[in-house]
């Protein structure tokens, strides 16, 4: 499975196998062998998405407001066009995606905080989603035929919780996942797409199938979310899976069926940061349960599943960041039961923020920092 949604042919997958001279590495032992983390690029600002080019080059989000190119660990000038953001806070140039034909489009997918003025409302921000394709043929990449296809419909002044993955389904629709920006209230509100997660189709529109629970907006999949940082799609059947982060104790793993309501801030496993109790407590009935949950929290951010060659054994298995717990995770899957969890190179490498599987079937992180690092991770001497 190639992750983010193109497919790569070996040749392509050859280029990223092949870190440049002088890397620093690192490895430990795990379940499948011993792993080296070995830093490719570093220098980038609070990087927060990557994806990978068919060229064997990456795409890199900084949350600052630049997108780069990355290539023989050499960090290229911003990518011209991308649309100003509100960097405050957790805001800014958040998740970038490609589209399931880019070898053939160009196309890819944005999502970022938006500032008020450009979205015509009157004040704050608030997450929104930008189409467009990338240009390559010039001395400098930029984006073209921009258009903002998607953003929430309430902004306001919060610097928190703005989510937001943006992945492409198996039919080439988009799920984005939004934060209930500090405001936990708004996550029950059905027609408010904050603390939720969205279905829109390339364009924007709202495709024919979503689910239409009485009273919900019709862009909603599913509601009850807190601040959803990681998201992933299952190849075999399509199925949406999130983490998302809790309050005190309580960071979660969904997986996100159509018109469910996923319970926050009704239910929650954890507790306020002061200690007092959150809603009714860990159920009720109407609202879902999570998968698996972390108590304490490990702040997850990046989704992943795993598919390839170089670690046959976690085929299948999710792959997921921690920020504050600054670890890779991995999650042992029984088709949609978490059977086992093994974390890797905890307190090593930093707040892990994204985690994708390249077409080598190496496993790449992004970390966040002022000296944010990309880094390749694959069994030694690999």
């Amino acid at each position: 499975m190639f992750q983010r949604g193109i497919a790569a042919t070996l040749a392509l997958a050859g280029l990223l196998a092949l870190p440049p001279a002088g890397v620093q590495a690192q490895t430990i032992g795990s379940s499948a062998g011993r792993v080296q983390a070995m830093v490719l690029a570093e220098g980038l600002d609070h990087p927060w998405a990557l994806a990978f080019l068919p060229d064997g080059r990456f795409l890199v989000t900084e949350r600052s407001g630049q997108l780069r190119i990355v290539s023989d660990g050499a960090i290229g000038p911003p990518v011209e066009g991308v649309p100003a953001v509100v960097a405050r806070g957790q805001g800014g140039l958040l998740d970038v995606t490609l589209a399931r034909d880019f070898e053939e489009s160009g196309r890819l997918y944005m999502s970022f905080s938006e500032p008020a003025a450009d979205a015509g409302m009157d004040s704050g921000s608030g997450t929104a989603v930008l189409s467009a394709r990338l240009d390559l043929s010039g001395e400098r990449a930029r984006l073209v035929d921009q258009q903002v296809i998607f953003r929430m419909n309430h902004f306001d002044g919060s610097t928190r919780h703005f989510g937001s993955r943006a992945v492409v389904g198996n039919d080439g629709n988009l799920f984005v996942t939004l934060g209930e920006r500090g405001t936990a209230a708004r996550a029950q509100d059905p027609q408010d797409l904050a603390g939720a997660v969205v279905r829109i189709a390339p364009d924007g529109s709202v495709p024919a199938d979503n689910p239409k629970p009485e009273g919900w907006a019709p862009e909603l999949w599913s509601i009850g979310h807190r601040n959803p940082q990681g998201a992933a799609v299952r190849d075999s059947d399509g199925a949406l899976f999130a983490v998302e982060h809790g309050a005190r104790g309580g960071d979660e793993l969904n997986l996100v069926r159509p018109g469910r309501n996923y319970g926050w801030p009704e239910i929650a496993y954890g507790t306020n940061y002061d200690g007092s109790p959150i809603g009714v407590g860990q159920a009720q009935p109407g609202l879902e349960q999570p998968l698996h949950f972390w108590d304490p929290s490990i702040s997850p951010s990046g989704l992943a599943f795993y598919e390839g060659e170089l670690f046959p054994a976690w085929n299948g298995d999710l792959l997921l960041g921690g920020l504050s717990g600054q670890l890779l995770v991995r999650l042992d899957m029984e088709g949609d039961a978490v059977v086992g969890e093994e974390r890797l190179f905890e307190g090593q490498l930093g707040r892990i923020r994204d985690v994708g599987v390249g077409p080598d079937g190496a496993i790449y992180l992004v970390t966040d920092a002022d000296n944010g690092r990309l880094i390749r991770v694959a069994p030694e001497g690999e």
